[in-house]
């Protein structure tokens, strides 16, 4: 009996495998793979991802440049603030450039001791294209013990004197004498320092009247002979401002460009109360 079980169970086996190997030859196994080939031929090209099909539409012209709008013009038009007397008016001010710098000018140094402010003058006019001999410009200022009327003094003496001693000059005689030369040239005391950056930022230099190289001073109070009560200081100069940033102000000094503080410069120009050249429109 167990011999006849074990026969059986042999034949099983037998008809097992012989009945896989015909299933194989009937079902190839490279169909699967081809059936699974022929689904990756046959699928639609609308499955790629839709990324790559999009368009974007431009936001403006191809080639158009953006356009922006200036806050502010290299050469804008100041309105006049001030009048050629030694008094401010209440004009209100143009707002001036952030930073301004005047290129294209050019100075030497004075021809004698006390003559700053004839070298001022005719540097200054040089700018504006009106050619001044120094010496001939320097004769013609009038004379007096009131520098706000004339020059005081020995043009040769030593520097740092008060009048009556030799002294210099003060802003009125320089701007009329500026005038008889055909420039617009007008005297001022009292300006701002945004009224002087209004200048500057519409290319006209001013020549300022300061304390030794932009320097400490003292105002000192004078009487002339005629009983007229003027300021004067020790080593009165004039330089002439051509630019400035947010922190500091460029001068020319002779033929000499430094810079200053801000601060250094208006405690130096404050002494004989912010007195300038200015150009007229």
């Amino acid at each position: 009996m167990k011999k006849v079980l074990l026969f059986v169970a042999i034949g099983i086996v037998i008809g097992g495998l012989v009945y896989g190997i015909y299933f194989q030859n009937q079902q190839p196994v490279l169909a699967l793979s081809e059936t699974v080939l022929d689904v990756s031929i046959t699928e639609s090209p609308t499955a790629r991802p839709t990324v790559l099909t999009v368009t974007i539409a431009p936001t403006r012209t191809p080639f158009q440049p953006e356009t922006h709008t200036p806050t502010s013009s290299v050469t804008p038009t100041v309105t006049p603030t001030l009048t050629p007397s030694l008094t401010p008016t209440a004009s209100p001010t143009p707002t001036p450039l952030e930073e301004a710098s005047i290129q294209r000018i050019y100075g030497r140094w004075a021809a004698y001791s006390l003559d700053c402010e004839a070298r001022s003058a005719v540097d200054w006019a040089a700018y504006l294209g009106v050619s001044i001999n120094e010496i001939e410009f320097f004769n013609a200022l009038p004379v007096s013990d009131d520098p706000e009327l004339g020059f005081v003094g020995n043009v040769h003496a030593p520097w740092g004197q008060i009048p009556p001693k030799p002294y210099g000059v003060h802003a009125g005689p320089v701007a009329s004498l500026l005038q008889e030369y055909g420039l617009n040239a007008l005297a001022v005391r009292g300006i701002t320092f945004d009224q002087l950056r209004a200048e500057l930022s519409s290319g006209k230099p001013v020549i300022v009247w300061v304390v030794g190289r932009v320097g400490r001073g003292t105002p000192v109070p004078y009487t002339s002979s005629t009983g007229v009560d003027i300021t004067v200081a020790r080593f009165e100069h004039t330089v002439i401002v051509t630019g400035y940033t947010q922190n500091q102000v460029t001068v020319l000094d002779g033929d000499w460009v430094y810079n200053r503080s801000i601060k250094d410069f208006l405690d130096s120009w404050g002494v004989l109360g912010n007195m300038a050249v200015i150009l007229g429109d």
